[in-house]
């Protein structure tokens, strides 16, 4: 009884965020819900998680380009300088079952011919999550390779912790592409080769965990599970750094991020010496939750199931740090009730890094102690929540570019925390998802948002196509016909008891009160200061339009 309760409230709440972030309340549910001049104008990339389709749209979600699959993402994609799309696919692997599988990497030109394709899926190994096109024409790819349960024990794990009798192994591999279906694999690195173990000095890898940070625990699950699955470390993204030639991976159970340097050859990658920073292919550096190398405790983790950790570029905001989703799993405890608060953010490190070498201190381990840069939903942290998925982008005019995966969302916020521009994905596992309708199934692993003096859209034919929905409700223009400045428009006061009043330079219109449930509560027309007495106390969505752009702001009514 107890657990059916708990699973109706989970389920409740699970309906309140769809509802609330997906802007159930708007007249439109799909396609660009906000649009202001504050948003970065440029093209963004993505396909949906359950599409063999890869879209390439405007601000006003308008299609630019468009490209078709046999395969669903398995899961990253990248738009290459050339203009042709490199993307990943899923192939079926009854052997390797973990989510984010894909087994195969495929090269389409701009306009949508197969150029190269090339399998890496067996029982043995498979692809999957990420890649990454690297300068000199190759690509690196994150992939699994399996373990013996003979070989897992050699290497120290604990025989209790074993319960499928093997265990996965990460890789990164390097391919030089060749013909239409063929590479040579130039460079790898395998994590198996860069664990310690505390348990057994009759295996391989005994030591002292805390003297050894640059080496992984291979008997800490993170409390994951005390039966240790194959699948352990679950990496789900690869990025590299070009000035520093190093590689960036991230493990979503283990809560951690790990740098490793990619100078080296492949024997040096498998040893403790060597590369430009002498360390082979140990990590130079890890972050998000030091108890895993026995350097703190569950207080002290920062890292909750975090994705896409990459460097940002140099030129814009924070440039040299780390960005990523930090996706919150189980990150707080309510203490009353004892149960999980779950919540996301966008956090941004600075890895104390002096020419490629990191700082560490014996007894507190890698810095820093805690993001420089966070965000959070500014009403109420619990709104903002993707558990898988997902990823966060800095953007040329100090922007950030979020992506909540699972619900297929993308908005952009300006250095205040404002929203300026919203985009819900329309491609669902159902099809196109009707104007109108609350979006489901429309999954995304990742989006990004490219300039317009991206060298791909160099000569190519750039007029604007129809949405993917068929039906917009609002008239969107391109910038330069909008003239609203969200950081502009004030609301006071907030919290609201009675009277709220809106301050902006432009003429508001059409405004619209909504509940949580998406049901409208009080209209206004042509007025700055609304009587909302009446309401009950909580949490309400404010819409009005402003010279032809929609704005959603949260309030709060007390």
């Amino acid at each position: 009884m107890a657990l059916n309760f708990n699973i109706a409230m989970k389920n409740l709440y699970l309906f309140f965020l769809l509802a609330f972030n997906l802007n159930f309340y708007c007249q439109d549910t799909v396609g660009t819900l906000t649009y202001t001049t504050d948003a970065y104008n440029g093209y963004t990339l993505f396909s949906s998680g359950t599409s063999t389709e890869t879209y390439l749209i405007n601000n006003c979600g308008e299609v630019i380009n468009q490209w078709t699959s046999n395969y669903t993402p398995g899961n990253s994609l990248y738009l290459l300088e050339n203009g042709n799309l490199l993307r990943t696919g899923k192939i079926d692997n009854p052997s390797i079952t973990i989510g984010g599988i894909g087994g195969i990497i495929e090269l389409f030109s701009w306009d949508n011919t197969l150029l190269w394709q090339y399998t890496y899926s067996t029982s043995e190994v498979a692809q999957h999550h990420d890649i990454f096109p690297l300068p000199n024409g190759n690509i690196l790819m994150l992939a699994l390779s399996v373990m013996t349960g003979t070989e897992a024990i050699q290497a120290g794990r604990d025989p209790l912790k074993l319960s499928e009798g093997r265990l996965f192994n990460e890789q990164i591999i390097e391919l030089e592409p060749l013909g239409a279906n063929q590479a040579n694999i130039v460079w790898e690195w395998n994590l198996k080769d860069h664990l310690i173990q505390d348990i057994d000095n009759t295996k391989d890898n005994f030591g002292v965990v805390a003297d050894n940070p640059q080496l992984l625990n291979i008997n800490f699950l993170n409390n994951n599970s005390s039966l240790g699955p194959a699948n352990w470390i679950h990496a789900n993204s690869i990025q590299y750094n070009e000035t520093l030639d190093q590689i960036i991976l991230s493990s979503r159970l283990l809560s951690e991020i790990y740098i490793i340097d990619h100078s080296t050859t492949t024997s040096e990658a498998a040893s403790h010496s060597g590369g430009n920073y002498n360390k082979g292919g140990d990590f130079l550096y890890r972050w998000g939750n030091p108890k895993a190398y026995n350097h703190g405790d569950s207080d002290d983790q920062q890292l909750f199931g975090q994705h896409f950790p990459h460097w940002i570029e140099d030129g814009f905001t924070d440039a040299g740090k780390i960005i990523l989703f930090n996706n919150g799993n189980a990150r707080e405890v309510e203490l009353s009730t004892n149960t999980p608060i779950n919540y996301s953010s966008i956090d941004v490190i600075d890895p104390s890094e002096t020419s490629g070498v990191y700082a560490y201190d014996a007894i507190n381990g890698y810095s820093p102690t805690s993001p420089s840069w966070t965000y959070t939903d500014p009403i109420d942290v619990k709104l903002f929540y993707s558990p898988i998925l997902s990823g966060a982008q800095r953007l040329p005019n100090g922007n950030t570019l979020i992506c909540n995966g699972i619900l297929g969302k993308f908005f952009e916020i300006d250095s205040n925390g404002d929203t300026v521009w919203e985009y819900v994905n329309p491609d669902s596992s159902s099809g196109i998802i009707k104007q109108g309708e609350p979006p489901s199934s429309n999954v995304v692993f990742r989006a990004t948002k490219l300039p317009l003096n991206y060298p791909a859209f160099s000569g190519k034919n750039l007029t604007p196509g129809a949405p993917i929905q068929t039906e917009v409700n609002f008239n969107c223009s391109i910038l330069s016909n909008l003239t609203v400045n969200i950081s502009k428009i004030l609301l006071h006061p907030t919290p609201v008891k009675d009277i709220l009043n809106i301050k902006s330079q432009q003429t508001v219109s059409n405004i619209r009160i909504y509940n949580i449930l998406g049901k409208v509560v009080k209209e206004f027309k042509s007025t700055y200061s609304l009587n909302l007495s009446n309401l009950k106390q909580g949490l309400y969505v404010i819409q009005f339009q402003i010279d032809g752009a929609i704005i959603n702001k949260k309030i709060i009514k007390t």
